[in-house]
């Protein structure tokens, strides 16, 4: 069953640059085969490279309703999937304590007090939907076994209501940073896409797209001098993320050119750790930070 969003890759492509998402043909391509095979979407890279961005995009060219599953440690079954409403329950137990509990157990384990969390959300109802499972890899390993019910048959099991299918598919998006390997029976039935650090026209381009305002010597400058610090050896190495706010800064700051002096004073925008800092200073040949 097929999200049906797409026509081809090339409407892809042109579609999410209209939202503000300039897509490699890697990426369009297999943002338009998920959509057309109606399989779940597996996005990989490390952090700031759109993977988020993506699931956002696709939604917004779509008209589709956005829903998010954030993903953490310890993140449970009543987080994800659903969960009953006690209080509420308890209530109607308390009102109806002159009925015999056959009547009260079918009442309160009715859809009048199930509260549906994100992964059963997306399955219901017939509005156009994205399902984003945010940085995947967070959540613990029993989490993954909730996920493949989900996404093998888009079908929820609430044993006391029986199993609830998607009348229509949600557009499904995982990301994961890599910080742990997620299982095979979970990658088995996504489409895998990587994303990277884009090449150095394609970073210009996206940094002329979300600063605007930005003259575009100051922007190739940008993009060359993050590309040197992805070279380096830092705990942290900037992503696309940071490239934009270091844009964003320099427009906000009104200079001009960038050079040594705009390096160092705003060198904290793009790196994130003080070591690295000092690093990229001196492999620039900068002052002392």
């Amino acid at each position: 069953m097929t999200t049906g969003y797409f026509t081809s890759v090339d409407e892809v492509a042109v579609r999410l640059a209209e939202a503000g998402y300039l897509a490699s043909p890697a990426v369009a391509t297999t943002v338009f085969l998920a959509d057309r095979l109606g399989k779940p979407l597996l996005v990989e890279g490390p952090a700031g490279v759109g993977k988020t961005e993506l699931a956002k995009a696709v939604a917004q060219v779509a008209g589709a309703r956005l829903i998010r599953l954030q993903c953490y440690e310890g993140v449970d079954e009543s987080r994800a999937l659903y969960e009953w409403n006690h209080a509420k329950q308890l209530l109607r137990i308390t009102a109806g304590r002159d009925e015999s509990w056959d009547e009260t157990r079918t009442d309160i384990f009715s859809e009048e007090f199930l509260l549906s969390r994100p992964l059963l959300t997306a399955i219901r109802g017939t509005e156009p939907k994205v399902l984003l499972i945010d940085e995947t890899d967070k959540a613990d390993v029993e989490v993954e076994g909730l996920l493949l019910e989900v996404l093998s048959d888009f079908q929820v099991t609430v044993p006391e209501l029986g199993t609830i299918s998607a009348e229509r598919r949600p557009f499904v998006v995982l990301t994961s940073n890599a910080s742990r390997e997620l299982s095979e029976a979970l990658r088995r039935r996504c489409l895998f896409l990587h994303i990277g650090f884009p090449e150095e026209e394609l970073e210009r381009r996206i940094v002329r797209m979300r600063v605007p305002g930005l003259d575009e010597v100051l922007a190739d400058a940008v993009v060359r001098v993050v590309g040197a610090l992805r070279a380096m050896d830092l705990r942290k190495v900037p992503s696309v993320a940071e490239t934009i706010d270091w844009a964003r800064t320099l427009l906000a700051l009104g200079v001009g050119t960038l050079d040594e002096t705009v390096v160092r004073d705003s060198l904290g925008v793009v790196l994130k750790h003080q070591d690295d800092v000092l690093k990229a200073a001196a492999k620039l040949d900068l002052d002392a930070v």
